[in-house]
């Protein structure tokens, strides 16, 4: 379905983006309403760096059922993204409250939706609900969406995602609730968080590099031998593969990310040129995740007739151009006045 065809569609759609505060889920709401729908976002905070494009934007709290029970009521559309999540460093350390708040989220959400009568509901996952057993070697095997059973993922966060994707199965089996599951591989952009603990790599790095070009100090930080592998995916295809797949009739789970895999190392030196810098790489120790990983968009491609189309280094340029004037004002702002 082209731009053109889906805004005349669902014109008169409402929305309901949870995790609106976040950074997906910001795009999102701006792509929905450029597709001319209605849109309600909700979050525990604004977004942190621009503006919503939110008609109605409401602060709750989706571990209350009171609360999200207001969140979903009077739409047709839940675009299910509010979580309790991080980069690698975060989700690695924060098991337990992961789990517990994600659960609740959830399960409060789904249930609400399922009691104000919406009519489509989309669930967010991730590519963290594969086995860890899959993910051994740096040169991984594409990850095929079979290859989420037998059940082994890493940590509580990729349990708690295949656990809400069975929720959202049964929801559809049992009450007739079209639902969608997405599982999101390294989605990446501008307007995220960029520091502070719960950035993603490619933030990360932008970060580290615009550090290292801003101070003269060309040591970059890298967790581990930076050997271990992955996929990226661009925002703005994210949010063009969500919509897609809200409007299919495809209920199993879907892949979304690129499937072009680069190591840690080779981020960092895409990023480097990019910047325009040289950079010495000091190897760590940290939390690395899994060995390898990437997506195998074989069925993307067969379900939605399409597949991510920006490039990484493309992505990367408009993401490191945005964290660098980030890292500039908090340079200029940590420095003492004359």
């Amino acid at each position: 379905m082209s731009n053109s065809e889906l805004h005349s569609a669902k014109a008169r759609e409402r929305a309901v983006v949870t995790g609106a505060g976040g950074f997906i889920g910001h795009h999102l709401v701006k792509f929905l309403k450029r597709q001319g729908y209605w849109v309600r976002g909700v979050d525990l905070k604004v977004p942190d760096y621009a503006p919503t494009a939110a008609d109605e934007f409401v602060v709750l709290d989706l571990r209350k059922a009171e609360e999200a029970a207001r969140a979903t009521r009077g739409v047709d559309e839940v675009y299910a993204l509010a979580a309790d999540m991080g980069g690698m460093g975060y989700i690695s350390s924060h098991h337990a409250q992961i789990l517990y708040h994600n659960s609740l989220i959830n399960l409060n959400t789904l249930e609400s939706a399922r009691v104000n009568g919406v009519k489509r509901y989309l669930y967010t996952s991730s590519a963290c609900v594969y086995p860890e057993f899959l993910q051994m070697d740096a040169n991984v095997v594409p990850l095929k969406e079979e290859d989420a059973y037998p059940a082994q993922p890493q940590d509580a966060y990729g349990w708690e995602k295949l656990i809400s994707e069975r929720l959202c199965r049964h929801y559809h089996e049992d009450y007739g609730l079209e639902t969608r599951v997405v599982r999101f591989h390294n989605i990446f952009g501008p307007e995220g968080t960029w520091d502070g603990g719960r950035e993603k790599a490619p933030a990360a790095m932008c970060r580290k590099v615009a550090q290292a070009k801003l101070t003269g100090d060309p040591v970059v930080e890298i967790w581990g031998d930076g050997e271990q592998t992955r996929s990226f995916c661009y925002i703005d295809d994210c949010v063009v593969g969500i919509t897609k797949l809200v409007r299919s009739d495809h209920r199993e789970p879907l892949n979304l990310g690129q499937d072009r895999m680069v190591t840690i190392n080779q981020l960092a030196d895409i990023v480097a040129e990019i910047a325009g810098i040289r950079i010495v790489k000091k190897h760590v120790p940290g939390p690395q995740g899994v060995r390898g990983r990437n997506s195998d968009n074989s069925r993307l491609r067969r379900v939605l007739n399409w597949e991510p189309q920006i490039s990484l280094e493309a992505g990367l340029r408009r993401t490191y151009g945005w964290i660098e004037e980030q890292v500039r004002e908090q340079l200029v702002g940590a420095k003492p006045r004359a």
